[in-house]
């Protein structure tokens, strides 16, 4: 018989293992001797079988919606991380060109002025030809024209004047082209913009009509006024 067959801990357990009852003198049936598992090891089976038994339909739906909830969130994120690193990459290659090109701007307005002057002849052409045609697979573009709007957000304004020629703010010389990587703009264009004249000078010549205008009148009017004195 074993007193710590329940752990050291516990009470010890008695079992009466005599095949004869010694108060009725008859003999015992099998088991019948046998003690009572502990409460503690009822409710572990009880625990168990709850544990073993299957989940509801409405459980594994109700799991599964959450498990794919997860999911699509953690692909939703991944998704925008992903973007915002190809676009911090886009705008860092970006910014790495723009560095490195203008400091060759110098050298396209050099090459500018020489071809406005005849200049740009023989070899030398077909360099800056080969350059120019680089520096547009990297993506640098030129912009500014004579006639255009001016955009103080693209053009710098060098000269101001004013013509009877334009209905709006407008550029009418180019001294520097501008240039742009993409949307970005490195360099604005430097122009000449020319405004619609002011009213006060749009009024001037009118006032000058009105005036020279009047003495004539005056004049006519005369030689009627003594011929109604004579009368």
């Amino acid at each position: 018989m074993n007193t710590r067959e329940n752990g050291p801990d516990q009470e010890p357990v008695i079992r009466d293992n005599r095949k004869i009852d010694p108060e009725t003198g008859e003999a015992r049936s099998r088991g019948a001797h046998a003690a009572p598992p502990p409460s503690g090891e009822t409710a572990g089976d009880g625990a168990g079988a709850s544990a073993s038994a299957p989940a509801a339909p409405g459980d594994i739906a109700e799991q599964l919606a959450e498990r794919t909830a997860d999911l699509q969130r953690l692909q939703a994120e991944y998704s925008n991380y992903r973007k915002r690193v190809q676009r911090d990459q886009v705008a860092v290659r970006e910014q790495a060109v723009a560095g490195a090109l203008m400091e060759l701007l110098p050298v396209l307005d050099d090459i500018g002025r020489a071809r406005e002057h005849g200049e740009l002849t023989g070899g030398f052409a077909k360099v800056s030809e080969s350059l120019e045609a680089a520096l547009t697979k990297l993506g640098l573009v030129p912009f500014g024209a004579e006639g255009d709007q001016f955009d103080p957000t693209v053009h710098e304004a060098l000269m101001h004047s004013y013509s009877p020629d334009v209905t709006e703010p407008t550029c009418v010389k180019i001294l520097q082209p501008g240039y742009r990587i993409g949307e970005r703009v490195i360099r604005p264009a430097r122009v000449a913009v020319a405004e619609p004249e002011e009213p006060a000078a749009q009024a001037a010549p009118a006032a000058d009509q009105a005036e020279r205008a009047e003495p004539s009148g005056e004049t006519s009017g005369e030689p009627g006024a003594q011929g109604t004195s004579e009368n």
